[in-house]
């Protein structure tokens, strides 16, 4: 596994080391776990944010969250998300997930 180093202010090392503790875990754990979760969040706003101005298909959306087609649709109807999709690539979408 690689090693990867980061300098935190005095706060946020202080922080990590109190949710450390609240999940009793090492430090190492626990900065695993934010970055995991983390960069999950990050790739999902792209993709929302991406979806909502009509750059990218349900698909593409998809893609770009790390989701099946069917969890992205949930992801979008929970955040009543709408998109300036053209038809085509509406059908494009439908074609995509016809193939799974």
């Amino acid at each position: 596994m690689p090693t990867i180093s980061a300098r935190l202010p005095s706060e946020e090392k202080a922080e990590l080391d109190d949710v450390a503790e609240l999940l009793s875990e090492d430090r190492s754990t626990t900065i695993r776990k934010a970055l995991r979760e983390g960069l999950e969040t990050l790739r999902l706003r792209v993709a929302v944010e991406q979806y909502q101005s009509g750059d990218v298909s349900a698909a593409e959306a998809a893609q770009l969250a790390d989701l099946s087609i069917a969890e992205w649709l949930d992801v979008a109807r929970e955040r009543n998300l709408t998109t300036q999709l053209e038809l085509s690539d509406l059908e494009l979408d439908a074609d995509t997930a016809a193939e799974l």
